[in-house]
């Protein structure tokens, strides 16, 4: 007999709570996870009626039990092992080439607040520290006619990029562009989105192993967490 999904969920969520996990990059606590996990092993999608999906075969149970196993021992985001990660419903690649998306500037985004702040649909959007390109692809999805450049300083970080942007059939519309801060963004926008590094010296050290596998680029802005923002403000 195979394990049903609901049964599955409760008994992954159980291991993750007794491993002590750390949660925050897509999922605030051990249950969510659990249903992530359980939902990849099971190859369906994370909105999918629970009470109405099949049993986990055997194969599948074991494929779960793996995913489960290493999330444990390694300490690594979840979205590392599946290779994806959702923002405001939408679903990104996701590898360890780029933090983890989960900014809450989506949710603006997705809420329609930002086209009334505006009072119009921008033509050009910059996002800044765009890491795996959730943002940018979410404003092309947003904005049908507007052009978004993408910046990072991490080549690697623009390489996850450019798949989402593939995968979400934006390519056309977004430029992503090879950047430290403002140092080769020339042109003026519309609109700026930037969710920078901001983690000062002093607590990233005492982040929990899950977030150290995040690129250190992605997360460390300095002794108080404001070089990148201090660098720009003093360049004009």
């Amino acid at each position: 007999m195979g394990l049903s999904i609901a049964d599955a969920v409760t008994q992954v969520a159980q291991r993750l709570d007794a491993a002590r996990l750390s949660f925050g990059q897509g999922t605030l606590n051990a249950f969510d996870e659990a249903a992530w996990l359980v939902l990849w092993a099971a190859g369906l999608a994370l909105d999918c009626d629970l009470d109405q999906a099949p049993d986990l075969s055997p194969e599948q149970q074991r494929r779960l039990d793996e995913v489960v196993q290493r999330r444990i021992e390694q300490r690594l985001p979840t979205a590392y092992l599946t290779g994806e990660a959702w923002l405001q419903g939408v679903p990104f690649h996701i590898d360890p080439r780029s933090i983890v998306p989960r900014s809450l500037i989506a949710e603006v985004l997705a809420s329609g607040w930002m086209d009334d702040a505006l009072g119009r649909e921008p033509h050009t959007v910059l996002d800044m520290c765009c890491g795996n390109g959730s943002l940018a692809v979410l404003s092309a999805l947003a904005w049908p006619h507007a052009h978004i450049v993408g910046a990072d300083v991490s080549q690697d970080a623009l390489a996850v990029a450019r798949l989402n942007g593939q995968r979400h059939q934006v390519t056309q519309r977004i430029a992503w562009l090879h950047s430290n801060g403002w140092e080769q963004v020339a042109a003026s926008f519309d609109l700026v989105l930037c969710n920078p590094p901001y983690v000062a010296d002093v607590r990233m050290n005492a982040l929990p192993q899950e977030f150290l596998a995040e690129p250190d680029v992605s997360l460390r802005g300095g002794e108080d967490g404001m070089d990148l923002v201090r660098r720009e403000d003093e360049a004009g």
